[in-house]
């Protein structure tokens, strides 16, 4: 019989390959208590990432100072600013030193939704509060403060989906150019029938 509900996170359940993780992240939740209040978000996207294995990791070419939570321990939050305007939340996944981890892309909002509106500035929809990842990180409260929050202790709180996670789909990554965005790396996962899933598009050619 499979187990059912969520039970909380440990650092032994995430020091794998980010690989391994994300079926057990899809279903998850993840909440930050702040002085406005708790938001949590169950997470129905996450894309994995794997350090200097993929062309696509902000790791690929070795640690940074922009980068260096990647690198470990497990359970951290790698929160990164992009674009000049958002940011994004990864969990951090395998053991010190291995670069890496789960981009959270996609989830919605259980609890905190009235919280969760003000930061977005009150969509039209409940279910783009969360759908990407700037949304999800927006919504939750996250920016760089935050990176190397440890999500497994106070403020936050994370709580692992207990049900086998047979039922998921995978294919390319969002928005990631080059080869790293195509098909020969499979390496986004999502709950399926789950309107709060991002719409996939190819990434942007990188330019000669």
């Amino acid at each position: 019989m499979e187990e059912s509900g969520t039970g909380p996170a440990t650092r032994a359940e995430l020091a794998r390959s980010a690989l391994d993780v994300a079926p057990r992240l899809l279903g998850s939740r993840l909440t930050h208590q702040s002085e406005e209040g708790a938001v949590t978000v169950r997470i129905t996207e996450v894309e994995a990432y794997l350090g200097d294995a993929d062309p696509g990791s902000h790791a690929f070419r070795g640690m940074t100072a922009r980068n260096a939570t990647m690198f470990g321990p497990a359970g951290h939050l790698y929160v990164y600013f992009t674009y000049g305007m958002h940011y994004c939340a990864n969990i951090v996944c395998g053991t010190e030193g291995w670069a890496t981890g789960l981009l959270l892309r996609g989830g919605e909002i259980e609890e905190g939704i009235d919280l969760a509106r003000e930061r977005r500035s009150r969509p039209a929809s409940d279910l783009d509060l969360a759908r990407g990842p700037a949304r999800l990180a927006q919504a939750l409260g996250l920016d760089r403060r935050f990176d190397g929050a440890d999500a497994l202790a106070e403020p936050f709180s994370l709580d692992l989906s207990q049900e086998r996670a047979d039922r998921f789909e995978r294919g390319p990554r969002v928005g990631v150019s080059g080869v790293a965005g195509t098909e020969e790396y499979p390496w986004r996962f999502w709950l399926p029938d789950e309107p709060t899933v991002s719409r996939y598009r190819p990434g942007k050619p990188r330019s000669p």
